[in-house]
């Protein structure tokens, strides 16, 4: 194969036009391609050489089979840029940019007509894959994008006034297709994302919150569900984000909540099934969507089993759901909403044929008495709930409806009461909460929220500082439910409890790459801090530590970060770690709390910090700054 030749390199910068043609023919220089080029897209953290390093940079020549070019080193020997020809027409097709030694981002030239018409962020970077197809620099499809970078990719679109990237990144009827989704479900869908340039005007009309300024701090989610073919919404399975929000700075240290609704997984891209919209004011949550909503009978889709009264009652339903209250709308309107739902689902359950009808409209109803005290609207709702609860209990007191109904009569019955209560009866209150889901786990141990009364159960008791009652919880939970992310957390909280005195095994990868084994530093005393970029209280930590960082670390101290970001890239993670001075190791893999390090001792609050001495032991599992300005001169002596 031919060698990419200096010229050839400058003249397939040319073609996109970095250099005139006289410049083609000279000499290629470090300098000249750091200033020439930049990623065609702006939001790229890549490495650029402080002025008085730039000399110092080198351009070599690689070649790896068909592939040769140009590589720029900086003045450590790192890498900062690639500019490659892929298919040996001596024409650059791929131009990488790298931060820290490591690639984050590329343009790439897949049709070789010297224009870029892909931008591929990579590594440290995310794995966003953007698509031009008429090469004028934006990105008009994508290849691949999670659903942390399509939040962001939005929000970035509505506060910039860019209609077109917000639509990339909302489903189409081609995308409801392909995953077969119904024709009733398409319909309302493709509601929701219509008119974006409309609909987002009105939003920021209203909103204080979203401006020019504001930009994306993190994805806040559970994780994604599974929505089986066989529930008849789609011909293949579907994978959805129920609720997610986004947390955007609004500037000024301030942040708001943006509600993303559903989204749902395309091949390899994930898409937003509405227009985002700021939480505030008297803004309303509206919990689910379309797709994690109950499947209704359909108007055209009248089967002889349906009664013309059942039917004309799934019409109105349907209906309604329809017409549902937005983020913005007022407590008045999601008062009148879901007055309105209770009413028509009691009919339903009345209405109902067979008794598997009966109990599926009575959890919705169940649900829909919940939703509605929980917006302020107990009144009647918790006397009609608890009715349904004596009436079900009495009727049909094997069926699986009386735990369900049972556990939110008690969660909406602790809200009323600790909303409703002063200061000084609230202890009474949680004590009685206590007690009524020990008694819920008693009278219904194979339920499937009996793991979650547990938790609420062993969390409790910890924070109250009640170590054996909380271990006992922790591990009735682990041994009922072994294999569920529940039960591997209550595990690992049995095993933190209890780490007062031993050996403190972790590893883990790093976020700059590479590996780290605890037992690798034996015989210097450790702080290992479990934290997050949101954390507060660990922000606030960071000055003292940092000083006693500087303090201790040639008598023997170390400091391990285990970050539990959960849609935070490594790179945003690392730049905030720059920022804020941490020169620790930093133990990093994606999943948050759910993390196999968080998992491993069970983590439930941050920030977690735990000290070992020179052996490896623990000191102190619970440690706060205070106690290491006590214990560290004495481990360290």
């Amino acid at each position: 194969m031919k060698l990419l030749g200096k010229a050839a390199l400058v003249l397939g910068l040319a073609s996109i036009g970095v250099f005139s043609a006289r410049e083609a023919m000279a000499q290629v220089t470090a300098k000249q391609i750091l200033q020439a080029y930049a990623p065609r897209q702006k939001d790229v953290d890549f490495e650029v050489p402080a002025p008085a390093d730039v000399e110092k940079c080198q351009v070599t020549v690689e070649r790896v089979g068909k592939t040769s070019g140009y590589v720029v080193l900086g003045a450590q020997g790192q890498l900062l840029r690639r500019f490659m020809d892929t298919n040996g027409d001596n024409k650059v097709d791929q131009w990488r940019y790298y931060n820290h030694g490591i690639e984050v981002y590329r343009d790439i030239d897949a049709n070789f007509n010297e224009k870029p018409d892909q931008f591929r962020y990579v590594n440290l970077g995310g794995s966003r894959w953007g698509i031009d197809q008429n090469e004028d620099g934006k990105v008009d499809a994508w290849k691949s994008l999670s659903a942390s970078e399509a939040s962001r990719e939005a929000i970035k679109a509505m506060t910039t006034g860019d209609t077109a990237l917000l639509e990339t990144l909302l489903v189409n009827q081609a995308d409801l297709r392909t995953l077969g989704v119904n024709a009733a479900l398409q319909k309302k869908i493709l509601e929701n994302v219509s008119e974006p340039e409309a609909k987002v005007r009105r939003i920021l009309a209203k909103s204080k919150d979203l401006n020019p300024k504001s930009t994306w701090v993190r994805f806040d989610a559970l994780m994604p569900g599974m929505i089986p073919a066989d529930d008849g919404k789609a011909e293949s399975d579907l994978q959805v984000y129920e609720n997610a929000m986004c947390i955007v700075d609004t500037g000024g240290g301030k942040t708001t909540l943006v509600q993303l609704g559903e989204l749902v997984r395309i091949g390899d891209v994930w898409k937003l099934t509405q227009i985002p919209e700021p939480i505030g004011g008297d803004s309303i949550t509206i919990a689910g969507g379309a797709l994690m909503q109950p499947l209704l009978v359909s108007a055209d889709a009248t089967s002889s089993n349906v009664s013309p009264e059942m039917q004309a009652l799934l019409d109105r339903l349907q209906k309604l759901d329809a017409a549902a209250p937005t983020l913005t709308s007022t407590p008045e309107a999601m008062a009148k909403f879901n007055a309105a739902r209770v009413e028509l689902l009691s009919q339903l359950v009345k209405t109902a044929g067979s008794n598997e009808e009966k109990e599926q409209w009575m959890q919705q109803l169940t649900d829909g008495y919940a939703a509605a005290i929980q917006t302020g609207q107990a009144g009647d709702n918790l006397d009609r709930l608890k009715e349904m609860e004596a009436a079900i209990k009495k009727d049909s007191p094997s069926s699986p409806l009386v735990p369900y109904i049972t556990y939110r009569r008690m969660l909406s019955q602790y809200s009323v009461e600790m909303n409703a209560s002063t200061e000084a009866k609230r202890a009474d209150i949680q004590k009685a909460w206590l007690e009524s889901l020990e008694g819920f786990i008693a009278t219904f141990p194979d339920s499937e929220d009996a793991g979650e009364a547990m938790l609420q159960l062993a969390i409790t008791e910890e924070f109250n500082g009640r170590v054996k009652e909380a271990v006992g919880w922790y591990g009735k939970l682990a041994s009922s439910q072994p294999q569920s992310i529940a039960g591997k957390r209550a595990a690992g909280a049995v095993n933190r409890i209890q780490l007062n005195g031993q050996p403190l095994k972790l590893a883990g990868p790093l976020l700059d790459g590479g590996s780290l084994n605890l037992a690798q530093m034996r015989g210097k005393a450790v702080l290992v801090i479990y934290w997050a970029t949101w954390c507060q209280p660990c922000a606030a930590d960071l000055p003292q530590l940092r000083a006693m960082y500087e303090q201790y670390r040639t008598q023997g101290f170390e400091i391990v970060g285990v970050c539990l970001d959960v849609d935070k890239s490594p790179q945003e993670i690392n730049k905030f770690r720059v920022e804020n001075k941490m020169r620790w190791p930093q133990i990093f893999e994606p999943g948050g709390l759910e993390s196999p390090a968080a998992v491993q001792l069970g983590v439930i609050t941050l920030p977690t910090m735990i000290l070992t001495d020179r052996s490896g032991r623990v000191v102190n599992r619970s440690a706060t700054v205070q106690d290491l300005k006590t214990a560290l001169p004495q481990i360290l002596k």
